[in-house]
């Protein structure tokens, strides 16, 4: 028994393992979860599939094996217990019982006593010895069958947990017959090896499918790589419905499915499936568990960042899909992954001091009274260059105010596990970004800087000598490349290396003077010649003019050559479904509700056994329990005082 109960509270444990950690995630999410440290102890222990790990389905078997055994051993014992009556006490272990008392009488009926033992619910079988009779009467002989209930309902609950496991699947794999398949590749182009027939005893698998799509498989993912497994039907996606709360959070979300025959290819049924509300149909159930793009077309502005033009180009792609992109001799793929029709963030009243985007959106502490808005669609991409490194971002379709001016966002990360970091495109006073572009271009155009100077220098000292004003372009022309070379970063590291540590803070100054000046005088030249109005003089321009130097210095860090602008779309929704075949389910909840019975009868219905040894002379009352409480000492009692006044005939 010690050997058991070891077993079942490690079976406890794993599964409260099994119920919080998220099981057969694939193990890249596991590691940005974790960690690699202990994402490779977790795995080693198995905690990823905890229900189907060898040492989990071996204990099942070692306890459906020694409890067997033991209800093979104990239920002939226990069933001849519950008929006993126990009608051959003496009257020497009577008396040694620790609940017995006698009473002296003359002429007693026993059926006084029967009758006794009617009304207070006791079955009793009477014996005659000689002049003496035994009536020997029992209640509550049920408390036994807690016992059998209870171990034969672990049993059954290891048996369903067995037959869930897949062990047919497990010994496929273990000879070679079945291999996961790791590599990134088409439903249909998934080898054989790879693939579950429509018999397969138990599974969980998942699959997307997007609004007026069909699937006749699903996915299983299996330790590093997944495995598909065929369905014995189709299902169709008709429409799929979601609501969301005013925090964004989905409200509601449910799918009207079809489920198609495969061979005729004619629909069987159709239903809606809701969250906790699944559809079983052929032993298989379909659960809602979760949604998202089925395909979204985008149409997309693109911008080079480093050409010195202020054009766009157009993009389309779709997600889910990719499309090839080649700038400056290179070619990348853009992988197109999300698309998301709103977003609700917090700006919190405090935004209005924030200068920093990531605090806008959750990464520092905003203010206690929330300000929710939708700030429009977004979508993510990952833009993976010739040699295979990739980088993801998240781009959004609606200019947002910060600190009372517009901008265009653009998230990026190197990895899954970290958070975005944005840049701000501003935007001009038309709420456009083709100003900006344009600016851009021009800075990053060294043929154009000695223009720019000329113009900064005319503006800046128009009455300076000749060889004054020379220097001066020079210097503002050398300022400009330095900085369409690499930004402030190029900047601060041409005065680190030829300014004196004392006169490095003044420098900065006057070449960040000379920087903003000229900017100005580049969008004076660039609006010209786009024959768009000159910029006014004045705070509106200057910030312009600041954040296009920001946004422009942060290019160089953007890890892309081009820039997204979602323009258009056509929204896809996908749903996401849960199916699982669990042939161990249903014998699992029956144990579970025998389980339940057993420990019921266990601890609420209590064994009392009576004996009342009838004499020429006396009665003689026992009376024993397999659990000695305060009830029973009561009981004891009362039926003493009753059967006292039987024998005195009051």
């Amino acid at each position: 028994m010690r050997f058991a109960i070891s077993l079942l509270t490690i079976l406890a444990i794993a599964s409260i393992i099994g119920t919080v950690l998220k099981q057969n995630e694939p193990y890249a999410n596991y590691i940005i979860e974790f960690g690699q440290y202990w994402f490779t102890a977790f795995k080693w222990l198995g905690l990823y599939d905890v229900y189907r790990t060898h040492w989990f389905v071996t204990i099942l078997a070692i306890l459906v094996l020694s409890t067997s055994t033991c209800i093979y051993r104990n239920l002939p014992m226990m069933i001849r217990e519950m008929r006993s009556y126990r009608e051959n006490a003496t009257e020497q272990s009577l008396r040694h019982f620790q609940h017995v008392a006698e009473f002296p009488a003359n002429n007693i009926s026993a059926d006084q006593l029967t009758t006794y033992l009617d009304n207070q619910g006791y079955h009793y079988k009477q014996k005659q010895d000689g002049d003496h009779l035994l009536i020997a009467a029992k209640r509550g002989s049920a408390n036994r069958l807690g016992y059998i209930f209870t171990h034969s309902a672990i049993v059954l609950i290891c048996i369903g947990g067995l037959i869930d496991s897949n062990i047919p699947l497990k010994i496929e794999q273990t000879f070679g017959w079945k291999k996961i398949e790791t590599r990134d590749l088409a439903e249909s182009q998934v080898p054989a090896i790879s693939r579950l027939s429509a018999n397969n005893l138990s599974f969980r698998g998942n699959v997307t499918i997007p609004e007026g799509s069909s699937a006749d498989v699903v996915f299983l993912n299996i330790a590093d790589g997944y495995m598909v497994q065929e369905l014995p039907f189709k299902i169709g996606l008709n429409k799929f419905h979601i609501e969301h709360y005013t925090t964004g959070q989905p409200k509601m979300f449910a799918s009207d499915i079809t489920i198609i025959d495969k061979k005729t290819n004619r629909p069987i049924l159709t239903h809606t499936v809701t969250v906790n509300h699944p559809l079983i149909y052929d032993g298989i159930a379909i659960f809602q568990a979760s949604f998202g793009d089925g395909g979204t077309h985008l149409n997309l502005n693109g911008w080079n960042l480093f050409d010195h033009s202020g054009e766009s180009f157009p993009v389309t792609g779709s997600i889910h899909d990719t499309s090839k992109l080649a700038t400056d001799d290179t070619q990348y793929t853009i992988e197109f992954s999300d698309f998301r029709p709103f977003n609700i963030e917090n700006f919190g009243d405090d935004q209005k001091t924030m200068h920093d985007t990531r605090a806008v959106f959750g990464g520092n502490a905003v203010a206690d009274k929330k300000n929710l808005h939708n700030v429009g669609p977004s979508f993510q991409y990952k833009l993976r260059s010739a040699d295979g490194q990739a980088k993801e971002y998240s781009n959004y379709m609606l200019p947002m105010l910060l600190d009372k001016r517009w901008y265009l966002l653009s998230g990026m990360r190197d990895a899954p596990n970290q958070p975005f970091q944005y840049i701000r495109f501003p935007l001009d006073p038309e709420r456009t970004l083709s100003g900006f572009m344009r600016l851009r271009g021009a800075m990053l155009n060294k043929s154009l800087h000695p223009e720019i100077a000329q113009h900064f220098v005319a503006s800046a000292i128009p009455d300076a000598p000749a060889d004054v004003r020379s220097k001066l372009v020079d210097s503002a022309t050398k300022v400009l490349d330095i900085f369409s070379q690499g930004g402030y970063k190029a900047l601060s590291e041409f005065i680190e290396a030829k300014v004196p540590v004392a006169e490095r803070d003044n420098a900065a100054q006057t070449y960040l003077k000379i920087l903003e000046l000229s900017t100005y005088q580049a969008y004076v030249i660039t609006q010209a010649q786009a024959h768009q109005p000159a910029p006014k003089m004045n705070d509106e321009t200057g910030w312009f003019i600041r954040d296009s130097l920001n946004s422009i210095s942060d290019i160089f860090f953007y890890g892309a050559p081009v820039y997204l602008q979602l323009a258009t779309y056509d929204e896809v929704q996908a749903t996401g479904l849960q199916l699982t075949r669990s042939p161990g389910k249903n014998i699992v909840f029956g144990g579970s509700g025998l389980l339940v019975l057993g420990v019921f009868s266990m601890f609420y219905i209590r064994e009392r056994r009576l004996w009342l040894l009838i004499k020429h002379n006396s009665v003689l009352f026992a009376m024993s329990s397999n659990r000695k409480t305060l009830d029973f000492n009561n009981e004891f009692a009362r039926h003493q005082q009753d059967i006292a006044d039987i024998v005195k005939g009051t």
